[in-house]
């Protein structure tokens, strides 16, 4: 049996211990509210209060979702690291507020989950949401497996700006961005210090020269050499891949003449970095850095967590610029995104569960578990935010066209191909080949 709620309100609650503030747009149409019911009224009084006895009144609501009163079991796809114990604490919440509905955590791996989606689903043993990077959606909406949000106004009237964006694809909103990703430059304060963190790549190659000289078996600076990174090297002067929206799939902007020397800078680098790109892997720049060997790695927010553990005492600056501009160079921005499933028995269900992993309780909560940038406007409290939030500001939503898919291999390809000396033209016109003769 399904009851019509016209408006389900979230209040937000500041979770007890952390030295959190929160804001957010309030999105609420007061002529659309219908008397509470009693169930209701029994959750806005619990969900208003945290352990400390304070109380929020920063209150959220969407409309038009269906729930079912029936006992009902919701199945996440989400991965490790933080991001599970997430689903699991959010779950149980969402569980207090409507004990009929279950929520059922299942480790699919963030990278993972497009294959499996298009395995699992017409099968009927798929999930009811799934975590996946936005920049996935074009081709699972091309493949029917993913369902349009009913409620798109309220990620339009509480996400940040960048990540409205990255789930919007054909004019329609396709997911529930749970947190804002991008990458930026780490540094370990016992190597550097704040006040020479280079501001631009030429003072890096200056700095990193004197450094490496003076510190055996230690490295100024690292970057994994994947496309993923070394896209920046191909952003000066506005120059983005598939054009300014990244939707123009007639053009790769990635053998021009902006990106082509922009490559040829990064090739520059190997002078402070003088390693194989075969033994420049992830791996080894994650795992230097977490032993104390590196003073600079540009990496991401996923990391956060590992360096803590590790000991490391960090900061995170936003990246340096590039020979030409005095401004960051536009690295790839992403939005952890939360996909009903097209074949989910309980897509009304699963919308309110997505919408719920938005309101400002369950951010705070993914932020103290995960560390990564909530996907709204809530202040968090830690020293490395303002390097990600500064970054965030000229980042370049990862493109969503199912193009965009064939962008990954050659890029790769070609970056370890160039930094052990290959010529950039040859190996920049080869990837856009790739990517435009992709079907």
């Amino acid at each position: 049996m399904k009851q019509k709620l016209l408006s389900l309100l979230l209040c937000p609650v500041i979770l007890a211990g952390a030295m959190l503030t929160g804001c957010g747009a309030d999105g609420t149409d007061s002529s659309n509210k219908n008397t509470t019911t009693q169930k209701e009224q029994q959750n806005n009084a619990t969900s208003g209060s945290s352990e400390g006895g304070s109380n929020v009144t920063d209150e959220h609501h969407y409309e038009g979702i269906e729930l079912t009163e029936d006992e009902i079991e919701l199945t996440v796809w989400e991965s490790t690291a933080g991001a599970d114990e997430f689903v699991i604490q959010a779950g149980e919440k969402f569980t207090e507020m409507y004990p009929n509905i279950k929520i059922k955590y299942v480790n699919v791996e963030l990278g993972d989950t497009k294959s499996q989606i298009a395995l699992d689903g017409p099968g009927g043993v798929g999930p009811d949401l799934f975590a996946t990077p936005n920049n996935t959606l074009g081709v699972l909406t091309d493949g029917g497996h993913i369902l349009p949000l009913q409620n798109p106004e309220y990620v339009q009237n509480k996400a940040a700006a960048s990540c409205i964006s990255a789930v919007t694809y054909e004019d329609q909103v396709w997911g529930y961005p749970i947190s804002a990703d991008t990458y930026a430059l780490f540094y370990n304060r016992d190597l550097i210090k704040d006040e020479e963190i280079p501001a631009t790549f030429d003072d890096l190659k200056t700095w990193c020269l004197d450094f490496n000289s003076k510190n055996s078996g230690k490295q100024g600076f690292l970057m994994s050499l994947e496309g993923y990174y070394s896209y920046i090297f191909t952003t000066n002067n506005g120059n983005r891949v598939f054009g300014p929206d990244g939707t123009d799939e007639s053009a790769t902007n990635l053998n021009n003449d902006t990106a082509v020397e922009g490559m040829k800078y990064f090739q520059s680098l190997r002078k402070i970095l003088d390693v194989p790109a075969a033994d420049v892997t992830t791996s080894y720049c994650d795992g230097a850095f977490q032993a104390g060997n590196a003073a600079m790695y540009i990496t991401g927010l996923w990391n956060v967590a590992n360096f803590k553990d590790a000991g490391i005492d960090f900061g995170v600056a936003a990246l340096p610029s590039l020979p030409g501009s005095n401004e960051p160079p536009a690295s790839f921005s992403s939005a952890r995104t939360m996909c009903i499933s097209a074949y989910s028995d309980h897509p009304d269900e699963a919308a309110a569960f997505g919408s719920f992993m938005m309101s400002d309780e369950m951010q705070y909560l993914r932020f103290e578990l995960t560390g990564a940038l909530p996907s709204t406007s809530i202040s968090v409290d830690a020293d490395y935010v303002a390097g990600f939030s500064k970054q965030l500001e000229y980042a370049f939503p990862t493109p969503a066209i199912t193009r965009m898919d064939y962008f990954w291999d050659p890029m790769n390809a070609a970056t370890q191909n160039i930094w052990d000396g290959a010529d950039v033209k040859k190996e920049m016109d080869a990837v856009d080949k790739t990517i435009m003769e992709s079907n």
